[in-house]
């Protein structure tokens, strides 16, 4: 199991020794339960400074010559995107199609042909508009912060296009290595192969970045958040725990192959799982997928799961400048159904658009602080017809495949809004539900279920309400941890009100696809959890490996922790 750790480092040359290196254990955010262990290797994606002293500022005649080079260079990074994401799957392939879409902005170019004809030299021209845009991206926050990542990214490929190199990115290991890395690039991440990269790690990001999804996705070992980790030396032995959230440096060898080992034994183990979503005692948890469209929605539907417990469907009109008529979404909606029409039901959340989703037509523009504003349900304040439409088409596409529809709306904060909302669902034949993503509906669940008919709790979003830290935020990625106690607190409010009421609480967070946390839900009485369909495995092998009392206990332990450290750790010494 052991190979070479690869460290694709961006960063300047550090400082520390190998010998200060020796024996340390690093801290961050766990990710992706598993082991990785290997050597250090360093590999630099940048491109070579010979070349960049050859280009120098380039030999154009003019300002509409370097342009159409750097036209002809971004259409190039773009075609590169595009293969990738034709090649994906998933949050994977949108991701990529985005990468793509952001290489050809036609915003950005405007902002390079500025500079050009300010004077500036090409390369100069590029990174100016780049970073004029990142800084904007970074002041929205939230999964809006994530694009300034991928612009930089996209800056490094289009110089390497512009000097004639290779574009930079993750080198391709000879045998099984372990990737560590400053941060990753989408497309860094989605080229990733599991058979190769045993574990994950990076010292930027946090437990939603685009690194930590991709990575759960592939069911790589992952941890973001790393203090130092760049300071490791090539060569050094590192043990990555993407259960525990901690990155050791030169561990004793014989008790990390060993840990190794038995990681990858308990992978096979849940590799082997076929469901359905149950304790070992036989208490029943439905095991969902999270979808965004019906390639996706295909896809997952080739796992154990048992339904879809969350159907995006505002990442299905992201590039979509005009709402779609009824009759265009009802058909896109009807591709996700048929793929489940025998499988139980699709759980339909309606447009989460605003924030760091911005959809043409439904955000709001000009926002000071769109994470706070009008977002998901209170879109339709404003434009009530957008909610209409959408649930026409939806209950078009229902009548149509015959599939158990449910729909939910996102960023619900009151019993009124609740109400409003299910009147508006059951007028036409569908089981309506809302999703606790803000505290106060997590605190009056019990009243939200008496005017509907299911709850879904969105981990993302109210951890990032509850602890009043932005979720793409590295230096508050440990508050960002749905693992912390008053995060739980508020889920198991909520799964309380959903057993007296006797009515159905779900979790379609990332929380969901973590194993160790799934049994903590399972025992606070959650009946369904949905994640990236790549997760369904593990988190149902390791349910199916515990009882209910033992969850139950689970759920104790983690509620009286006092941070999501001691939480993991009382939780796995209990479960093992």
């Amino acid at each position: 199991m052991s190979g070479y750790l690869v460290i694709v480092n961006t960063a300047t040359e550090r400082s520390r020794t190998h010998s200060e290196a020796l024996g340390r254990t690093l801290r961050g955010t766990a990710v992706v339960a598993g082991v990785g262990y290997g050597p250090a290797l360093h590999a630099r994606g940048e491109v070579s400074p010979s070349a960049l002293a050859s280009f120098g500022t380039g030999d154009f005649l003019g300002v509409d010559e370097a342009l159409a080079a750097y036209d002809s260079a971004a259409a190039q990074v773009a075609a590169g995107f595009q293969d990738k994401a034709a090649r994906a799957t998933g949050h994977t392939a949108e991701v990529m199609a985005a990468s793509a879409g952001l290489a050809t902005d036609r915003g950005l170019r405007g902002a390079v042909r500025k500079n050009l004809r300010a004077d500036e030299d090409l390369l100069s021209s590029v990174h100016g508009a780049v970073e004029q845009f990142a800084e904007a991206f970074t002041q929205m926050g939230g999964l809006m912060a994530e694009r300034a990542t991928d612009l930089r990214d996209i800056e490094r490929r289009l110089v390497a296009r512009l000097l004639g190199e290779a574009e930079p990115g993750v080198p391709t290991p000879d045998r099984p290595s372990v990737l560590v890395a400053e941060d990753l690039a989408p497309a860094d991440t989605a080229g990733l192969d599991p058979s190769l990269v045993l574990a994950l790690a990076t010292e930027r990001g946090g437990p939603t970045s685009h690194t930590a999804i991709i990575a759960r996705q592939l069911g790589i070992p992952c941890v973001v958040g790393v203090t130092d980790l760049m300071e490791i030396e090539p060569g050094t032995p590192v043990l990555v725990d993407g259960t525990q959230g901690v990155v050791e440096l030169s561990p004793e060898p014989a008790e990390a192959q060993e840990r190794s080992e038995a990681a990858a034994l308990a992978r096979a183990a849940h590799d082997a799982w076929t469901g359905p979503g149950r304790t070992a005692d036989g208490v029943g948890v439905k095991i969902l997928a999270n979808v965004a469209d019906g390639e996706s929605a295909t896809s997952a539907a080739t796992a154990p799961v048992e339904g879809v417990g969350l159907f995006r469907t505002e990442l299905c009109f992201l590039n979509q400048s005009v709402e779609p008529s009824v009759e265009e979404q009802a058909a896109i909606y009807e591709q996700v159904l048929r793929a489940f029409g025998d499988r139980g039901h699709v759980v339909v959340r309606t447009l989460d658009a605003g924030s760091d989703k911005p959809v043409a037509f439904a955000t709001l523009q000009g926002e000071e602080n769109p994470a706070l504003g009008v977002r998901g349900l209170r879109l339709s304040f404003g434009n009530p017809g957008l909610m209409e439409r959408q649930l026409d088409a939806i209950a078009a596409a229902a009548q149509t495949t015959g599939t158990e529809t449910w729909v939910m709306a996102p960023m619900v904060a009151t019993v009124a809004e609740a109400a409003d909302f299910g009147a508006k669902v059951r007028s036409r034949g569908l089981k309506a539900g809302v999703m606790v993503e803000v505290p106060s509906a997590a605190l009056l669940a019990h009243r939200m279920l008496e005017e509907v008919d299911f709850l879904s709790i969105g981990t993302n979003d109210l951890t990032q309400y509850t602890m009043a830290a932005d979720r793409m935020a590295t230096d508050l990625a440990h508050l960002t941890d749905a693992w912390q106690p008053a995060v739980l607190q508020l889920i198991a409010i909520t799964a309380a009100a959903g057993r007296e009421a006797g009515k159905p609480v779900g979790v379609c967070g990332e929380a969901a696809a973590d194993p160790l946390l799934a049994c903590v839900l399972a025992g606070m009485g959650v009946t369904s959890l949905s994640m990236a369909s790549a997760a369904a495995r593990p988190v149902g092998a390791t349910l199916a490996g515990t009882t209910i009392d033992q969850c139950s206990e689970a759920a104790e332990l983690a509620l009286a922790a006092a941070d999501p450290e001691s939480a993991r750790a009382a939780v796995l010494s209990l479960l093992g």
